[in-house]
């Protein structure tokens, strides 16, 4: 792997699917299209990701990823550390820059993952110490970002390509932001 390439996760959404997912007749994406104008181009977009461990008490161990950005984006969750089968070795332009410490990063994580053990359902954990280590592990994940554009107005629609699914307007912020930059 060259000094210029990143480790990015495989994705399970092709060029053409996200097309197709764009450009759908569901309700969302017709409804996107009348109030964002129709899909003018599309682009794939790579994200830098901290790989944590994280242990609460009484609980097994999990892997969890936030984005090394700003860690606004929603969490991933691994089964196991992604071993070199599950990567590619890319050298695109459209990729984010890191500008999350790996520490601010950890505090950020652990709200969020808090978050989500109390919507689990574990709201009589007492003690909710949770135990947060990195991995060592560079990774990058995949999304489609796709332009749409209406009376010279153009905005992101924003799909992860590893969960296959169309994220919200703070995707959609992110990239805008981003592409601003």
């Amino acid at each position: 792997m060259g000094t210029s390439a990143i480790r990015v996760l495989k994705p399970n959404v092709t060029q053409e699917e996200a097309v197709r997912a764009f450009s759908g007749t569901r309700l969302s994406a017709l409804y996107w299209r009348m109030r964002s104008g129709p899909l003018r181009r599309i682009a794939d977009a790579y994200v830098p990701y901290f790989l944590f461990q994280v242990k609460c008490v009484g609980a097994p161990a999990r892997l969890f990823a936030i984005d090394a950005v700003d860690g606004s984006l929603d969490l991933f969750e691994f089964p196991r550390i992604p071993v070199e089968r599950d990567l590619l070795a890319l050298e695109g332009r459209n990729r984010l820059t890191a500008a999350l410490a790996e520490e601010r990063a950890a505090e950020l994580l652990r709200d969020k993952v808090l978050r989500v053990i109390f919507q689990q359902g574990f709201f009589k954990i007492r003690d909710a110490r949770l135990e947060i280590t990195p991995m060592d592990c560079a990774l990058h994940l995949p999304y489609w970002v796709g332009f749409h554009e209406r009376r010279g107005s153009v905005r992101c629609r924003v799909m992860d390509a590893v969960r296959r699914r169309i994220e919200g307007a703070k995707a959609s912020a992110f990239f805008e932001q981003w592409l601003a930059a």
